[in-house]
């Protein structure tokens, strides 16, 4: 297994947090969404959804809102603690 393509246990959350908002609201979440989940700063989650589609992880088109997708199976995504 090629461990640059293994999510970090906190890139992982956020992964489930996506795919699990997407799955129960029909559209992806904003970013707002995230930062209230998961209780932190407009910056940092920012900064891991960067991070998450510079790794392959996500698709997005910046400066337009809720167009974030999954690039990863949905095995590979862990459970939303």
């Amino acid at each position: 297994m090629d461990i640059s393509n293994v999510p970090t246990a906190k890139q992982g959350q956020y992964l489930a947090f996506i795919y699990n908002y997407t799955k129960l609201n029909g559209r992806p979440p904003a970013e707002s969404d995230m930062q209230r989940y998961f209780g932190t700063t407009p910056p940092t989650v920012h900064n891991m959804v960067v991070k998450l589609c510079n790794r392959g992880f996500i698709s997005r088109e910046p400066g337009r809102a809720r167009t974030i997708r999954i690039l990863v199976d949905h095995d590979a995504i862990p459970e939303l603690q």
